[in-house]
């Protein structure tokens, strides 16, 4: 049984939620809270598996109430918003920062034509989030620096040349993502290509906060859009991304991929196509393996490949199934991914 706490102030949202959640026979709603005063409290008191977070309250907000709880009493944090207007959204990134795992649109209500799409989804990624092994958050000042671990000796890398930087992440990956584009240098001469796993309604609010702290454009990328160099370029929802010879964006409604779209695989494999050994291309933190086979076969032709270490991942799977399949020529923390591609794609001019 799974142990859920319900944060929100809206006594109409709250209720919904608990009637929601009360529905699956695996879950158990242990407490409410209406602030984030009384979130502090019910999580001593309840020591929940799983909280779900509204970001908009009274007297204590969920952005605060995220970051206290994970310096006191380390829980996976659903963030739960009832707005997709790209202002707000970009705030309610910032609880990702702050520790919490997993961002979700509140499900539309009952009688609505996407209710269950939309509840089976909260449900699912709460029992997936009770899962994960959450740590304590510290002062940045007190965090230990990470020693990375490499597969690949120094020449292979000196020798490299880069065209393309292709990177994909999903559960915890936003700032992940975050911390790599805010080390990434202004000059950067190459593309950066990114597709995130996001619940459909976040991404232009996304793309606009990894703005706020990037020395990079970052761009919600748009159909037959040139790739130019020093531009970050997200996946829209809803769409399958790939790259052309003819140095453009395509932007398409082809099937899901690994039951996603858009799709890891989707893109790294026009990568492979478009730029075979010239790329550098990686997974980041998420579960399942959409993008690993694709990675592999970059790796295969000669490019640079990386997958971000267990240590620092919310979830390994992506970058687990990478690593076990001998996909990843590097295994390393986010901010040694920064350093490293920016030197690799340096070491190109």
């Amino acid at each position: 049984m799974i142990k859920v706490l319900v944060v929100e102030d809206s006594p109409a949202v709250r209720e919904f939620l608990v009637h929601l959640f009360g529905s699956d026979p695996g879950i158990k709603v242990v407490g409410t809270a209406n602030d984030g005063e009384q979130a502090l409290d019910a999580v001593r008191r309840h020591r929940p598996d799983v909280i779900t977070m509204d970001i908009h309250m009274p007297r204590m907000d969920g952005l605060d109430a995220t970051r206290r709880i994970m310096e006191t009493y380390p829980t996976p944090i659903v963030i739960v918003s009832g707005s997709t207007d790209p202002r707000e959204v970009a705030t309610t990134f910032r609880a990702m920062e702050a520790g919490a795992v997993a961002v979700l649109r509140r499900p539309a209500g009952i009688g609505h034509p996407d209710h269950e799409a939309t509840a089976g989804e909260l449900i699912r990624t709460v029992k997936l989030m009770s899962e994960v092994k959450v740590i304590k958050r510290w002062p940045k000042g007190q965090r230990r620096a990470e020693v990375p671990r490499t597969a690949a000796a120094n020449p292979v890398l000196v020798e490299a040349r880069v065209k393309v930087i292709a990177i994909g992440a999903s559960t915890g990956g936003p700032p992940v993502l975050q911390t790599i584009l805010a080390a990434l240098p202004r000059d950067l001469p190459t593309p950066v290509l990114i597709v995130q796993h996001m619940a459909a309604g976040f991404t232009q609010g996304f793309v606009q906060w990894l703005a706020q702290t990037s020395s990079l454009p970052v761009h919600l990328a748009a159909h037959d859009e040139p790739v130019r160099p020093g531009h970050v370029y997200v996946a829209p929802d809803e769409f399958q991304m790939r790259v052309e010879r003819s140095g453009k964006i395509v932007l398409t409604k082809d099937a899901p991929e690994n039951g996603l779209r858009p799709s890891v695989s989707y893109l790294l494999r026009s990568v492979t196509e478009v730029y075979g050994s010239d790329a550098i291309a990686g997974l980041l933190t998420g579960m399942g393996h959409d993008g690993v086979e694709e990675l592999r076969q970059l790796k295969d032709k000669g490019a640079i490949t990386f997958a971000q270490d267990k240590d620092s991942s919310v979830v390994h799977g992506m970058p687990g199934e990478a690593i076990k399949r001998d996909a990843a020529t590097l295994v390393l923390p986010p901010e040694k991914i920064a350093a490293t591609l920016a030197n690799l794609a340096k070491n190109h001019m």
